[in-house]
């Protein structure tokens, strides 16, 4: 195990490779290309926009809602369709894992850097709407509602990194155990949308605290606490450090996860290219 998980800076140039055709094919065929990877974050906010505000009824507790739902939906996204992209990579890689000398845990690592790329590319389209709305809001001047300083953002690329060592050992997990279950990928999508809803994406954490068991489910749940601080550093920066605790000892658990993860990937190796 150790001396395949070394091996794999080696093959930096490959994934590199690998990450970028996967990205090519996404739009390949599109009119617009890349700029989608662009593009989407944008649309998601002016639809969250538009619904939040003419067809569903105004929140006042958090505003601007939209904003608030897409600081956690981002990263989710990435999560979700690593998981359920990764679950199937081996699957769909039957061709490539067969060769002798082509390392198996390099497709869902490609599948979890890709969707990663997409979220970074998207953050700053987050970011900018944040800075209108905390400086150039005509509103703001009055009822400030969102507030984003700077020398928090350098926190978050620490949230970033915990969320990729997290997602990289349950790909692992789910890659291996999908070429012999493949009723994984079904389960997973219902599951998923689950985990959603069991996260504080579309309401705030705080709605907890008056109920000790929704308290215990969201402090059990891991995507919580990565939800919380995108939330926190992003859309709450006064309170940018208040969650650094969960956060660390999520950091240390993902740690766990990934060499728990790629230890059973190791174990089910040799049985990939008989069954995929």
């Amino acid at each position: 195990m150790w001396d395949n998980l070394a091996a794999l800076p080696r093959y930096r140039g490959l994934i590199q490779s690998l990450v970028a055709r996967e990205l090519k094919a996404r739009y390949r065929g599109s009119a617009l290309g890349m700029f989608w990877s662009f593009g989407n974050p944008l649309l998601l906010l002016l639809v969250y926009s538009i619904v939040f505000k003419y067809f569903q009824p105004p929140r006042t507790d958090i505003q601007p809602y939209a904003l608030f739902l897409c600081c956690g939906l981002l990263p989710w996204t990435w999560f979700a369709s690593s998981l359920n992209e990764s679950a199937n990579s081996l699957v769909a890689g039957g061709n490539l894992i067969k060769k002798v000398l082509f390392p198996a845990e390099i497709l869902p690592i490609v599948s979890v850097l890709a969707n990663m790329v997409q979220f970074l590319i998207g953050l700053p389209i987050l970011v900018g709407f944040l800075i209108y709305y905390a400086y150039f809001d005509p509103s703001a001047a009055v009822t400030p509602h969102v507030g984003l300083h700077f020398a928090e953002l350098v926190w978050l690329p620490v949230v970033v990194l915990v969320q990729l060592v997290l997602t990289m050992g349950l790909a692992f997990v789910l890659s291996a155990l999908t070429v012999h279950f493949r009723d994984i990928r079904d389960i997973l999508t219902n599951v998923l949308t689950l985990w959603f809803f069991a996260t504080p994406i579309i309401y705030s954490w705080r709605v907890a605290e008056s109920s000790p068991n929704l308290k215990l489910m969201l402090d059990v749940n891991p995507f919580t606490h990565l939800a919380v601080s995108y939330q926190e550093i992003l859309f709450n920066p006064e309170n940018a450090f208040g969650h650094v605790w969960w956060l660390l000892a999520l950091g240390a658990a993902s740690i766990v996860v990934f060499f728990v993860g790629y230890w059973v990937f190791d174990r089910l190796r040799d049985s990939f290219a008989e069954v995929a």
